[in-house]
């Protein structure tokens, strides 16, 4: 957060981008029917593949991607889909073995291209029409995040293969990496609902991907109007949730020059702390700021004054209020004395090291419940839950466009929106801050998305 105004809203080789490197919803998941069958090598054939578990789950995404975009560009596009003319490369940026590969490398005739090209990185080449990508990379990614995030990773790079096919690449960068992510979002859907033949994604994995988003979005404080620009963490995850949620429709239809990005320069100043406050000065701008959110629409939708609960930090051990001290919750709202309570020690300290904004949504969260609780709705529940997560995500979005500026000259900074995603992801299903969830760290992050662009129609309290 800053303490200054803050703005008004208003090439053919594409990749993945990872953050610090110079490369370039809600629903229900389910493995699909029957056990996923591996695809032989003479079926769907990949120059310089290993016989690796990797290269393996590799193919079979690849080959259900086009099983995928066969059936659905049709549908979307009104025209066949036009496989992939140049094929697909795998290259180990550890150990590459020029052998493997034609002389023009991973590249085509009249535009060779080395293999090395690829390392750390996967990339859709339109000149060959081809992909190429690093299994090192995808083996990587599938350690730290999990199976499912490499073909996404391929998902994304098949969708740059779309744009190409319907002239979507002729876009700002931003705009053709965030469809990207969305044409991913809409096929992992697709897998998700059981209609894949070799891969499968169960529910725990949706988090992982959108915990690898975070590799993948671009620096805090990039410029979004960079040629290389990919995306704030919350555009990118925005971007898939687009085609989780909504299809290929929403990725051809939602994604033109008006399109909302939070990514966001850092203002000079801001270099040094990286647009986070002080920590003493952050629960003073939050308790300003929340009520002046619930006073803006309170009244109007429920026919009575907002009336402000108290919030109260307390140091590792619960108040025995309600059930908060029986079950050592870290945060929480009391019904009886009409107080938000927050553990400083082991939550809120720790939550700063995300970020300023993190501590902002872990007190927005329970002050909702409390919203919720006077305007007659239930506030301990899995229901009362997402609708406090979906109304934190309103309340960023009110303080991210500049409504309390009346109230407090201090306004977010680039980053401070990621922030609350990777608190969410963080800290969302622990029952020591949610005891009564029922959702996936996915589905919590879909809520607050749905709140940020949705507002308070999305968030199930009659409005």
């Amino acid at each position: 957060m800053r303490q200054v105004l803050r703005r008004t809203l208003p090439t053919l080789a594409v990749g993945m981008l990872l953050a610090g490197c110079s490369t370039t919803v809600v629903g229900t998941a389910s493995p699909g029917p029957g056990e996923p069958v591996d695809v032989s090598a003479e079926e769907f054939p990949i120059t310089g593949v290993s016989d690796s578990e990797i290269d393996q789950f590799a193919r079979n995404a690849l080959a259900d991607l086009d099983t995928f975009w066969t059936q659905a560009y049709p549908d979307f596009f009104g025209e066949e889909y036009q496989p992939l003319q140049g094929g697909y490369f795998s290259v180990d940026s550890n150990n590459i073995d020029s052998s493997a590969y034609p002389q023009t490398g991973i590249g085509c005739a009249g535009d060779p291209i080395p293999p090395d090209a690829v390392a750390g990185n996967a990339f859709f080449y339109g000149g060959c029409d081809l992909i190429a990508y690093d299994r090192a990379l995808i083996e990587e990614l599938s350690t730290d995040y999990g199976r499912f995030l490499g073909p996404v990773v391929m998902a994304h790079e098949i969708g740059h293969a779309i744009q190409f096919r319907f002239d979507g690449l002729d876009a700002a960068q931003i705009i053709v990496e965030t469809q990207a992510d969305c044409l991913a979002g809409a096929w992992t859907r697709w897998v998700a609902d059981g209609n894949a033949e070799h891969v499968s994604i169960r529910v725990p994995e949706l988090d992982d991907v959108i915990r690898g988003f975070l590799l993948l979005r671009d620096p805090v404080g990039s410029d979004p109007n960079d040629d290389s620009a990919h995306g704030s963490y919350f555009d990118r995850v925005s971007g898939f949730y687009a085609g989780f949620d909504g299809g290929v429709a929403s990725c051809r239809d939602s994604f033109g020059d008006d399109r909302l990005f939070t990514a966001e320069s850092f203002d000079p100043e801001e270099y040094d702390n990286e647009g986070n406050a002080p920590y003493a000065d952050i629960v003073d701008w939050i308790t300003q700021t929340l009520p002046a959110f619930y006073d803006s629409f309170f009244p109007a939708a429920f026919g009575s004054e907002f009336q402000a609960p108290t919030v109260q930090a307390f140091d590792t051990t619960a108040p025995q209020c309600g059930d908060m001290g029986n079950e050592d919750r870290d945060l929480g709202y009391c019904q009886s004395d009409s107080t938000v309570y927050y553990d400083e020690t082991e939550l809120a300290e720790p939550a700063y090291d995300i970020g300023d904004f993190a501590v902002g949504t872990a007190i927005s969260l329970p002050y909702a419940l409390a919203a919720r609780d006077q305007a007659g709705l239930s506030d301990d529940d899995g229901a009362a839950t997402r609708s406090a997560v979906c109304l934190s995500g309103w309340y960023t979005a009110q303080w991210y466009n500049g409504a309390f500026q009346d109230t407090l000259e201090v306004v977010l900074s680039p980053g401070d929106v990621d922030e609350a995603v990777i608190f969410l992801l963080q800290y969302g299903i622990d029952p020591k801050v949610f005891p009564n969830v029922d959702a996936s760290g996915f589905e919590l992050v879909g809520q607050f998305r749905n709140g940020f662009l949705q507002g308070g129609s999305a968030c199930d309290i009659g409005v």
